[in-house]
């Protein structure tokens, strides 16, 4: 339910009813309906347009939510919050990740980078997730250029894979150090 309807939507819905339930007490002379509920509806239905129109549908979830509960829940605190952050809905920003993505100097004011999907993933490194970006102004090289620094960013021992797709997209990959990458049991 949370990803199918928005609360902007559920707050124009609502306030579109009692307004329009307010209106129709009026026209039949009940007062003590009509007053109440059209007060009250049309702010509520106008706040409810106003989160609409700012409003930012939550990624695409490529896997279905119970496939790695268990993994989820061992996995870094950081990701699972990275991965409940990008699956909700937003308002008042233009893409999701916008504040980190400024951080990383991966932000274009006119035409930022948008995710598009977030997959979570299990591998022999462990939990980790794939997010697909539509890359719109930011160039696949200064991707390249902070892939080290994306993997440290969201958590600590991550590592950063970037994959370049057709029109102008990427996938940046976030799994967990290797044993081999770190040199905890040898030489890299």
């Amino acid at each position: 339910m949370n990803e199918l309807i928005s609360p902007g939507s559920l707050i124009t819905i609502a306030g579109g009813v009692l307004t329009v339930v307010g209106a129709l007490a009026y026209g039949a002379g009940n007062a003590n309906l009509s007053l109440p509920t059209i007060f009250y509806g049309i702010p509520i239905f106008l706040g409810g347009l106003a989160l609409k129109s700012s409003e930012l549908p939550p990624a695409r979830r490529v896997t279905p939510k119970p496939q790695f509960r268990a993994e989820r829940e061992a996995a870094s605190p950081e990701l699972v919050k990275l991965l409940n952050d990008v699956t909700r809905w937003r308002y008042g920003q233009k893409a999701h990740l916008e504040s980190s993505l400024e951080a990383l100097k991966l932000w274009d004011e006119d035409k930022p980078s948008q995710l598009l999907e977030v997959e979570e993933i299990c591998g022999d490194a462990g939990y980790g997730l794939r997010m697909r970006f539509a890359c719109e102004a930011v160039g696949l090289e200064r991707w390249q250029e902070r892939r080290e620094r994306l993997g440290r960013f969201f958590a600590k021992g991550l590592e950063a894979q970037i994959i370049s797709l057709e029109n102008d997209q990427l996938d940046l990959t976030l799994l967990p150090k290797s044993e081999a990458t770190t040199g905890e049991h040898g030489e890299p």
